[in-house]
């Protein structure tokens, strides 16, 4: 991919990860890690600066290091998963209802496989 495809790339998810700040069920941090990654292949001075924030910088440092995700950010993650859950069971029909439910067995598994930072 070239670097101007993965700096729109890295824009794009840092637009997500700022959204993802203000509605509650958007993840912000794996959108962060996305830029970072992006950025990593096109803007080093972008990159530079997630990796040294003060908010975002230790998580994306902790990803990289050891694939490790914080206690809060399990929580937090799996607490999205489950009001999504929830929301899909009371509003959606069957069987389109179960989808929400797999995806949250899925990727809530993997999440707390992970290591702790």
């Amino acid at each position: 991919m070239s670097r101007m495809l993965y700096l729109i790339a890295g824009f794009v998810a840092l637009g997500l990860g700022g959204i993802g700040i203000l509605l509650p069920l958007l993840p912000t941090v794996p959108f962060i890690i996305l830029a970072a990654f992006c950025f990593a292949r096109s803007n080093r001075d972008l990159e530079r600066w997630l990796v040294e924030h003060p908010a975002f910088g230790v998580h994306i440092r902790a990803w990289r290091e050891r694939g490790a995700i914080s206690r809060k950010g399990k929580q937090a993650a799996l607490a999205a998963f489950a009001v999504s859950v929830l929301i899909a069971l009371f509003f959606a029909p069957m069987p389109w209802a179960l989808a929400p439910v797999a995806a949250a067995l899925i990727g809530g598994s993997w999440i707390w496989t992970r290591p702790e930072a």
